[in-house]
């Protein structure tokens, strides 16, 4: 099929323009790059056998022990491995679209922010959190990461202290401010904004999916995909959450959908059963926070999380905040039939969503079309 000539110029857009304002920001090569080796830098943690990358590494920005065994590896191990996180490590990948958190009060729910809960604003506040998370890379303060940065153990030692005084005109081998908290603060977030603007880049945006290529009328999708890309927009309604509109950015330029209206929700996924988790108490998710909770006595946050992009949804098993879909069949045969085939009651069944998903009489051989069009989604086509 021919596509029109609105594709066409939206190809060249897509190539020839950054696809958003945020990629614009990648100017700045020094901090990308800075933030890349802090990314990926192990000895930030305290056994100096994690980094942010061992939790969210390409291409599917997840942790690999999670999709290689989704079954059985559910959630992350921290740097004390005896040690796990209770929600599986959601997708980097595309996180830099996520608005600051917010109350929409057009539609009258909460939306944006970073974690399953939205606790982090942006992607600089997030940045912040394993280093200090003690199931995580487990350091007992932001002086201790600091220190890992001139420490002589650290590879990385010489690029640090030329990035940061290139940066940011911070000179690192002058350590007689590190006992000044306040400087302490100042330079524990010029840390975490590096590794949020690598996170802006195109590294984790590439936006190079068969889905965007058929989008800008270089390839084509076959019927099945057609198939499942019509009942995503139609009869599967996933599209009322994770939304397929292309959109434009403030220089002109074309943003290809991300798919995520970036709200909360509460699907009814049950509570795991998997070992590492089963024994924590029951998650609230966005509910479960102590400053809605606040807000929300009658509890209707309760059991919503928040509605993921669809980005690479292929190669980012399990599924759900706790995992406990091992297969993009499974969770696709869930949302469909979750209110009128044998599953296990849902861990909080308040604030349920009954529109979009449990019911959706979709047929074995949909279900299967919705997942070929999922897996479109994939970056790396051609």
């Amino acid at each position: 099929m021919r596509k029109s000539r609105y594709f066409l110029v939206m190809l060249c857009s897509i190539l020839l323009t950054p696809v958003t304002s945020i990629a614009a920001s990648n100017t700045d090569s020094a901090k990308i790059n800075l933030g890349r080796i802090l990314y990926f830098d192990s000895n930030l943690s305290m056994n100096r056998n994690q980094s942010c990358a061992s939790c969210h590494a390409p291409p599917g920005f997840v942790d690999p022990a999670n999709t290689s065994d989704p079954v059985n590896s559910v959630v992350s191990l921290g740097s004390f491995p005896e040690l796990n996180g209770g929600r599986n490590s959601p997708s980097a990948g595309y996180a830099a679209f996520t608005p600051v958190f917010n109350w929409d009060a057009v539609n009258n729910r909460y939306a944006g922010g970073q974690f399953w809960d939205g606790r982090a604003d942006t992607l600089t506040d997030q940045a912040k959190g394993p280093f200090l998370n003690p199931v995580e890379m487990a350091m007992p303060d932001a002086r201790a990461v600091l220190d890992r940065l001139i420490d002589g153990e650290n590879i990385n030692q010489t690029r640090y202290v030329h990035l940061f005084d290139r940066v940011y005109g911070i000179d690192l081998n002058n350590t007689t401010q590190l006992n000044n908290p306040a400087y302490v603060d100042t330079l524990y977030t010029m840390l975490a904004d590096a590794i949020a603007e690598f996170e802006k880049s195109t590294t984790f945006t590439k936006f190079t999916s068969k889905y965007d290529h058929w989008l800008a009328g270089s390839t084509e999708l076959s019927p099945t995909e057609q198939l499942g890309m019509q009942l995503f927009n139609g009869k599967a309604m996933c599209s009322s959450c994770h939304v397929s509109t292309v959109l434009s950015a403030a220089d002109g330029s074309v943003i290809p959908p991300v798919f995520s209206d970036y709200s909360y929700a509460n699907i009814g996924i049950p509570k795991s059963l998997n070992p590492l988790i089963a024994d924590l108490p029951v998650d609230y998710g966005l509910g479960g926070r102590d400053d809605i909770a606040a807000i929300d006595p009658d509890g209707l946050q309760l059991g919503k999380f928040k509605v993921m992009s669809l980005r690479n949804i292929e190669i980012t098993a399990p599924y759900g905040h706790n995992g406990y879909f091992a297969t993009l069949e499974e969770m696709v045969n869930f949302l469909n039939t979750r209110d009128v085939a044998n599953w296990y009651p849902p861990e909080v069944a308040q604030n349920l969503n009954t529109e979009q998903t449990g019911n959706l009489g979709l047929s074995a051989k949909e279900e299967a079309a919705l997942v070929d069009f999922l897996k479109t989604l994939t970056d790396g086509y051609r």
